[in-house]
Protein backbone atom coordinates (compact mmCIF):
# COMPACT_ATOMS: atom_id res chain seq x y z
CA UNK A 1 0.00 0.00 0.00
CA UNK A 2 1.16 3.50 -0.99
CA UNK A 3 0.29 6.76 0.14
CA UNK A 4 0.96 10.36 0.32
CA UNK A 5 0.71 10.52 3.81
CA UNK A 6 2.79 12.67 5.99
CA UNK A 7 3.04 14.49 9.43
CA UNK A 8 5.73 16.27 8.25
CA UNK A 9 5.31 20.63 7.80
CA UNK A 10 5.33 20.97 3.55
CA UNK A 11 9.39 21.49 3.34
CA UNK A 12 8.13 25.20 1.44
CA UNK A 13 7.59 26.31 5.10
CA UNK A 14 10.61 24.65 6.38
CA UNK A 15 12.89 26.39 3.65
CA UNK A 16 11.41 29.50 4.09
CA UNK A 17 11.66 29.39 8.02
CA UNK A 18 15.36 27.92 7.03
CA UNK A 19 16.29 30.73 4.78
CA UNK A 20 15.55 33.46 7.13
CA UNK A 21 17.33 31.87 10.17
CA UNK A 22 20.85 31.86 8.00
CA UNK A 23 20.16 35.25 7.21
CA UNK A 24 20.33 36.13 10.63
CA UNK A 25 23.01 34.35 11.96
CA UNK A 26 25.38 35.19 9.13
CA UNK A 27 24.72 38.61 9.78
CA UNK A 28 25.40 38.48 13.34
CA UNK A 29 28.19 35.61 12.55
CA UNK A 30 30.67 38.44 10.95
CA UNK A 31 29.69 40.89 14.09
CA UNK A 32 30.91 38.13 16.67
CA UNK A 33 33.90 37.41 14.90
CA UNK A 34 35.10 41.08 14.88
CA UNK A 35 33.64 41.66 18.88
CA UNK A 36 35.33 38.26 19.83
CA UNK A 37 38.77 39.57 18.39
CA UNK A 38 38.40 42.87 19.79
CA UNK A 39 37.37 41.70 23.41
CA UNK A 40 40.05 39.17 23.58
CA UNK A 41 36.87 36.81 24.71
CA UNK A 42 37.51 32.86 24.29
CA UNK A 43 33.67 32.32 25.23
CA UNK A 44 32.99 34.65 22.56
CA UNK A 45 35.07 32.99 20.02
CA UNK A 46 33.71 29.64 20.74
CA UNK A 47 30.40 31.21 20.40
CA UNK A 48 31.08 32.63 16.90
CA UNK A 49 32.49 29.15 15.74
CA UNK A 50 29.09 27.59 16.61
CA UNK A 51 27.73 30.48 14.49
CA UNK A 52 29.69 29.52 11.80
CA UNK A 53 28.53 25.95 11.63
CA UNK A 54 24.70 27.13 12.69
CA UNK A 55 25.07 29.24 9.30
CA UNK A 56 26.17 25.70 7.48
CA UNK A 57 23.99 23.91 8.62
CA UNK A 58 21.23 26.14 7.51
CA UNK A 59 22.55 26.01 4.59
CA UNK A 60 22.95 22.57 4.19
CA UNK A 61 19.53 21.76 5.53
CA UNK A 62 17.88 24.31 2.77
CA UNK A 63 19.87 22.57 0.13
CA UNK A 64 19.13 18.93 1.68
CA UNK A 65 15.43 20.07 1.08
CA UNK A 66 15.67 21.50 -2.38
CA UNK A 67 17.51 18.30 -3.51
CA UNK A 68 14.89 16.41 -1.86
CA UNK A 69 11.98 17.75 -3.53
CA UNK A 70 13.45 16.50 -6.70
CA UNK A 71 11.35 13.41 -8.66
CA UNK A 72 11.73 10.02 -8.24
CA UNK A 73 13.16 8.46 -11.61
CA UNK A 74 14.47 5.37 -13.24
CA UNK A 75 18.11 5.61 -11.42
CA UNK A 76 16.54 6.57 -7.95
CA UNK A 77 13.51 5.21 -7.26
CA UNK A 78 12.99 6.43 -4.02
CA UNK A 79 13.35 9.79 -4.94
CA UNK A 80 15.85 12.01 -3.37
CA UNK A 81 14.36 12.32 0.07
CA UNK A 82 17.89 10.28 1.78
CA UNK A 83 19.41 13.80 0.69
CA UNK A 84 17.64 15.47 4.16
CA UNK A 85 19.07 12.88 6.62
CA UNK A 86 23.02 12.92 4.92
CA UNK A 87 22.61 16.66 5.81
CA UNK A 88 21.40 16.11 9.18
CA UNK A 89 24.22 13.75 9.41
CA UNK A 90 26.89 16.12 8.25
CA UNK A 91 25.33 18.99 10.51
CA UNK A 92 25.72 16.25 13.53
CA UNK A 93 29.35 15.58 12.90
CA UNK A 94 30.47 19.20 12.27
CA UNK A 95 28.93 20.39 15.48
CA UNK A 96 30.31 17.39 17.24
CA UNK A 97 34.23 18.21 16.05
CA UNK A 98 33.71 21.92 16.96
CA UNK A 99 32.59 21.42 20.38
CA UNK A 100 35.81 19.01 20.81
CA UNK A 101 38.22 22.22 19.05
CA UNK A 102 36.62 24.41 21.71
CA UNK A 103 37.38 21.87 24.66
CA UNK A 104 41.04 21.97 23.15
CA UNK A 105 41.19 25.81 22.96
CA UNK A 106 39.53 26.43 26.21
CA UNK A 107 42.24 23.98 28.35
CA UNK A 108 45.12 25.87 26.48
CA UNK A 109 43.54 29.65 27.56
CA UNK A 110 43.24 27.94 31.06
CA UNK A 111 47.09 27.52 30.92
CA UNK A 112 47.70 30.68 30.24
CA UNK A 113 44.42 33.29 30.86
CA UNK A 114 44.28 36.62 28.75
CA UNK A 115 42.69 40.06 29.18
CA UNK A 116 39.41 40.04 28.33
CA UNK A 117 37.07 43.06 27.62
CA UNK A 118 33.52 42.28 29.78
CA UNK A 119 31.66 45.42 28.51
CA UNK A 120 32.21 44.57 24.44
CA UNK A 121 31.81 41.02 25.08
CA UNK A 122 28.27 41.28 26.97
CA UNK A 123 27.27 43.62 23.88
CA UNK A 124 28.02 40.68 21.50
CA UNK A 125 26.73 38.37 23.25
CA UNK A 126 23.06 40.02 23.95
CA UNK A 127 22.71 40.82 20.40
CA UNK A 128 24.08 36.91 19.57
CA UNK A 129 21.07 35.70 21.87
CA UNK A 130 18.37 37.59 20.24
CA UNK A 131 19.17 36.40 17.34
CA UNK A 132 19.49 33.08 18.38
CA UNK A 133 16.06 33.34 20.07
CA UNK A 134 14.14 34.23 16.67
CA UNK A 135 15.92 31.54 15.11
CA UNK A 136 14.87 28.72 17.34
CA UNK A 137 11.49 30.03 16.93
CA UNK A 138 11.54 29.93 13.25
CA UNK A 139 13.01 26.17 13.13
CA UNK A 140 11.11 24.99 16.52
CA UNK A 141 8.20 24.04 14.14
CA UNK A 142 9.36 21.72 12.34
CA UNK A 143 12.28 19.85 14.04
CA UNK A 144 10.06 17.09 15.14
CA UNK A 145 9.03 16.30 11.84
CA UNK A 146 12.37 15.88 10.06
CA UNK A 147 15.81 15.43 11.62
CA UNK A 148 17.16 17.70 9.33
CA UNK A 149 15.85 20.88 10.72
CA UNK A 150 16.43 19.18 14.02
CA UNK A 151 20.04 19.35 13.30
CA UNK A 152 19.57 23.09 12.32
CA UNK A 153 17.48 23.31 15.46
CA UNK A 154 20.35 21.70 18.11
CA UNK A 155 22.95 23.95 15.81
CA UNK A 156 20.85 27.36 17.02
CA UNK A 157 19.94 25.41 20.42
CA UNK A 158 23.68 25.32 21.19
CA UNK A 159 24.64 28.53 19.98
CA UNK A 160 21.48 30.05 22.16
CA UNK A 161 23.06 28.18 25.44
CA UNK A 162 26.28 29.58 24.12
CA UNK A 163 25.45 32.91 24.14
CA UNK A 164 23.62 32.57 27.45
CA UNK A 165 26.83 31.52 29.11
CA UNK A 166 29.00 34.56 27.59
CA UNK A 167 26.76 37.16 29.35
CA UNK A 168 27.00 35.26 32.42
CA UNK A 169 30.49 35.24 31.77
CA UNK A 170 31.09 38.81 30.74
CA UNK A 171 28.78 39.86 33.82
CA UNK A 172 31.25 37.57 36.37
CA UNK A 173 34.36 38.97 34.91
CA UNK A 174 32.57 42.75 34.93
CA UNK A 175 32.43 42.42 38.62
CA UNK A 176 35.58 39.91 39.75
CA UNK A 177 38.01 39.89 37.18
CA UNK A 178 38.00 36.23 37.32
CA UNK A 179 39.00 35.85 33.37
CA UNK A 180 39.29 31.86 33.74
CA UNK A 181 35.80 32.16 33.85
CA UNK A 182 35.82 32.56 30.51
CA UNK A 183 37.19 29.30 29.85
CA UNK A 184 35.22 27.41 32.03
CA UNK A 185 32.13 28.76 30.08
CA UNK A 186 33.55 27.30 26.94
CA UNK A 187 34.01 24.01 28.26
CA UNK A 188 30.45 23.84 30.21
CA UNK A 189 28.92 24.66 26.48
CA UNK A 190 30.97 22.01 25.01
CA UNK A 191 30.64 19.15 27.24
CA UNK A 192 26.59 20.14 26.79
CA UNK A 193 26.71 19.90 22.94
CA UNK A 194 28.67 16.52 22.65
CA UNK A 195 26.09 14.19 24.33
CA UNK A 196 23.19 16.42 22.31
CA UNK A 197 25.20 15.76 19.25
CA UNK A 198 25.63 12.38 19.32
CA UNK A 199 22.40 11.56 19.73
CA UNK A 200 20.91 13.54 16.28
CA UNK A 201 24.17 11.36 14.55
CA UNK A 202 23.04 8.20 15.74
CA UNK A 203 19.49 9.01 14.60
CA UNK A 204 20.50 9.80 11.70
CA UNK A 205 23.06 6.95 11.16
CA UNK A 206 20.50 4.94 11.96
CA UNK A 207 18.55 5.41 9.41
CA UNK A 208 20.72 5.75 6.68
CA UNK A 209 21.90 2.06 8.02
CA UNK A 210 18.08 1.27 7.53
CA UNK A 211 17.49 0.79 10.47
CA UNK A 212 13.87 0.16 12.56
CA UNK A 213 12.61 3.72 12.75
CA UNK A 214 13.13 5.76 16.16
CA UNK A 215 10.24 5.06 18.45
CA UNK A 216 8.86 1.90 16.97
CA UNK A 217 9.29 -1.84 18.30
CA UNK A 218 9.22 -4.19 15.62
CA UNK A 219 7.86 -6.95 17.94
CA UNK A 220 4.48 -4.51 19.00
CA UNK A 221 4.38 -4.34 15.02
CA UNK A 222 4.46 -7.92 14.21
CA UNK A 223 2.09 -8.40 17.21
CA UNK A 224 -0.56 -5.79 16.00
CA UNK A 225 -0.76 -7.81 12.02
CA UNK A 226 -0.91 -11.04 13.69
CA UNK A 227 -4.09 -10.76 15.49
CA UNK A 228 -6.03 -10.14 11.86
CA UNK A 229 -7.86 -13.49 12.16
CA UNK A 230 -6.45 -15.94 9.24
CA UNK A 231 -3.09 -15.30 9.68
CA UNK A 232 -0.93 -17.98 10.80
CA UNK A 233 2.79 -16.84 10.58
CA UNK A 234 5.21 -13.63 9.12
CA UNK A 235 8.55 -13.89 7.78
CA UNK A 236 10.82 -11.77 5.64
CA UNK A 237 9.88 -8.53 7.69
CA UNK A 238 11.66 -5.10 7.13
CA UNK A 239 10.98 -2.16 8.77
CA UNK A 240 13.00 1.04 7.73
CA UNK A 241 12.66 4.77 7.56
CA UNK A 242 13.45 6.41 4.35
CA UNK A 243 13.84 10.05 5.42
CA UNK A 244 12.08 11.37 8.81
CA UNK A 245 8.60 10.61 8.66
CA UNK A 246 8.32 8.11 5.76
CA UNK A 247 9.09 4.40 6.83
CA UNK A 248 8.38 1.68 4.69
CA UNK A 249 7.64 -2.27 5.81
CA UNK A 250 7.86 -5.13 3.16
CA UNK A 251 7.05 -8.57 5.04
CA UNK A 252 5.80 -12.00 3.44
CA UNK A 253 2.46 -13.30 5.54
CA UNK A 254 1.33 -16.65 5.70
CA UNK A 255 -2.44 -16.94 5.99
CA UNK A 256 -5.06 -19.63 6.00
CA UNK A 257 -7.13 -19.40 3.10
CA UNK A 258 -10.18 -21.35 4.56
CA UNK A 259 -10.18 -19.39 7.38
CA UNK A 260 -9.75 -15.73 5.82
CA UNK A 261 -9.85 -14.96 2.03
CA UNK A 262 -6.47 -12.96 0.82
CA UNK A 263 -8.96 -10.10 -0.15
CA UNK A 264 -9.51 -9.37 3.26
CA UNK A 265 -5.91 -9.32 4.83
CA UNK A 266 -4.99 -6.62 2.91
CA UNK A 267 -6.88 -3.91 3.98
CA UNK A 268 -7.04 -5.05 7.88
CA UNK A 269 -3.54 -5.02 7.59
CA UNK A 270 -3.09 -1.80 6.11
CA UNK A 271 -5.57 0.17 8.71
CA UNK A 272 -3.52 -1.41 11.54
CA UNK A 273 0.43 -0.40 10.31
CA UNK A 274 -1.71 3.06 9.48
CA UNK A 275 -3.78 3.87 12.30
CA UNK A 276 -0.85 2.58 14.74
CA UNK A 277 2.55 2.67 13.50
CA UNK A 278 2.13 5.37 10.88
CA UNK A 279 3.43 3.06 8.24
CA UNK A 280 2.15 4.10 4.92
CA UNK A 281 4.09 2.15 2.37
CA UNK A 282 3.90 -1.43 2.53
CA UNK A 283 4.47 -4.50 0.17
CA UNK A 284 2.75 -7.64 1.34
CA UNK A 285 3.33 -10.56 -0.14
CA UNK A 286 0.62 -13.06 0.84
CA UNK A 287 1.68 -16.79 1.06
CA UNK A 288 -0.64 -20.34 1.77
CA UNK A 289 2.91 -22.22 2.26
CA UNK A 290 6.00 -20.29 3.44
CA UNK A 291 8.44 -19.99 0.61
CA UNK A 292 11.73 -21.45 0.32
CA UNK A 293 14.53 -19.59 2.94
CA UNK A 294 17.97 -18.95 1.78
CA UNK A 295 20.61 -16.93 2.80
CA UNK A 296 19.74 -14.70 0.32
CA UNK A 297 16.11 -14.58 2.00
CA UNK A 298 13.14 -16.07 0.44
CA UNK A 299 13.09 -17.39 -2.99
CA UNK A 300 10.82 -19.32 -5.23
CA UNK A 301 12.71 -22.84 -6.20
CA UNK A 302 11.61 -24.25 -9.44
CA UNK A 303 10.02 -27.62 -9.02
CA UNK A 304 11.68 -29.11 -11.95
CA UNK A 305 15.35 -28.53 -11.87
CA UNK A 306 16.30 -29.81 -15.29
CA UNK A 307 13.16 -27.27 -16.75
CA UNK A 308 14.33 -24.43 -14.57
CA UNK A 309 10.80 -21.78 -15.33
CA UNK A 310 9.00 -24.56 -15.83
CA UNK A 311 6.80 -24.99 -13.30
CA UNK A 312 7.77 -22.25 -10.96
CA UNK A 313 5.84 -21.63 -8.36
CA UNK A 314 4.53 -18.27 -8.93
CA UNK A 315 4.06 -15.50 -5.71
CA UNK A 316 1.32 -13.62 -5.13
CA UNK A 317 2.01 -10.14 -4.60
CA UNK A 318 0.24 -7.82 -3.15
CA UNK A 319 1.80 -4.30 -2.95
CA UNK A 320 -0.33 -0.67 -2.08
Amino acid sequence: MSAGHSHALPTTQNQKNLLIALALTSTFLVAEVIGGIVTGSLALLSDAAHMLTDASALAISIAAIHIAKRAADVKRTYGYHRFEILAAAFNATMLFLVALYILYEAYQRLKSPAEIQSTGMLVVAIIGLTVNLISMKLLSSGKDASLNVKGAYLEVWSDMLGSVGVIAGAVIIRFTGWTWIDSVIAVAIGLWVLPRTWVLLKESLNILLEGVPEGVNIDEVKAAMMTVPGILSMHDFHLWALTSGKSSMTAHIVYDPAYTPEQQLLPALKTILASKFSVYHTTLQFETVPCAHTDDGCNYVPIDEEHAGIGQVEPKNRSA
